[in-house]
């Protein structure tokens, strides 16, 4: 482990669009010391991803380029990453997402204040192609328990950083694809570590993407109680109550 790198989690299927402007970002940052993971996930677009990664990333051998033999999902890709990855510190930033300048150096900073396992951070919703601010800012919660995150998650995974020297490096579970896959994980996270910390700074940018798997949000009402009842098995009236209180947040959350 090099203590002080970040290593970025980074999967793509069909990113050629879009990962470019997530590459920059990174290089943009005056923090350094990082390495950049790309699993490309058995993209169905002839190479044009790749072909953008390695034309953004310039040679930078910093920007490490991974072609998956099989498509494993979301999950799997990410876990590709994170079995190659060297730094103290995990972040993750999808292909098609966007840190702000400063982005890492922030969010690390804000991780020492709080003594903190896991931070993330306010970010703004914007068009898919044009870039415009669809919503207003998301502003994220002082903080995060298990309890809390079983009735909404407000922790963007592109914006999530996880101090690896405070609780040991974590595998996503594939069974679950692209669905609720990262939420599954940051549950199980808080399970071990109590408590995550927001940054209401905004620093990133989430594309919000009509072809997205969380996309259509009646399409994630089955894998939302799929993971309260059967993954995390905590009893039919507390499953009802928390897919409630997920259903009218995210209702919130979405309105103009």
């Amino acid at each position: 482990m090099k203590d002080d790198m970040v290593s970025i989690i980074t999967p793509m299927y069909k990113g050629a669009a879009f990962v470019g402007d997530a590459i920059r970002s990174v290089m943009a940052q005056d923090y350094q010391n990082w390495e950049m993971i790309i699993v490309d996930d058995c993209s169905p677009d002839g190479g044009a991803g790749i072909a953008e990664v390695r034309k953004v990333a310039g040679g930078d051998p910093r920007v490490i380029l991974v072609e998956s033999k099989q498509n494993r999902g979301s999950s799997g890709a990410r876990n590709i990453a994170l079995e190659k990855a060297q730094g103290r510190y995990i972040a993750f930033l999808d292909s098609d997402d966007i840190w702000h300048d400063g982005f890492l150096t922030k969010q690390l900073n804000f991780m020492k204040q709080k003594d903190a396992a896991l931070v993330f951070t306010s970010y703004r919703r914007i068009d898919e192609e044009t870039k415009e601010e669809l919503l207003r800012p998301f502003v994220v919660p002082d903080k995060v328990t298990y309890k809390s995150l079983l009735k909404t998650n407000p922790i963007a995974p592109s914006t999530a950083i996880i101090d690896t020297a405070k609780t040991p490096k974590s595998y996503f579970d594939e069974k679950l694809g692209s669905m609720r896959d990262d939420y599954v994980y940051l549950l199980h996270l808080l399970k071990k570590i109590g408590v995550a910390y927001g940054n209401k700074e905004v620093l990133a940018d989430y594309r919000m993407r009509k072809a997205s798997a969380t996309g259509d949000k009646r399409k994630v009402i089955k894998p939302q109680w799929n993971v309260l009842y059967h993954e995390e098995k905590i009893g039919l009236l507390p499953s009802i109550y928390n897919m409630i209180c997920w259903a009218w947040i995210s209702y919130n959350k979405y309105r103009k």
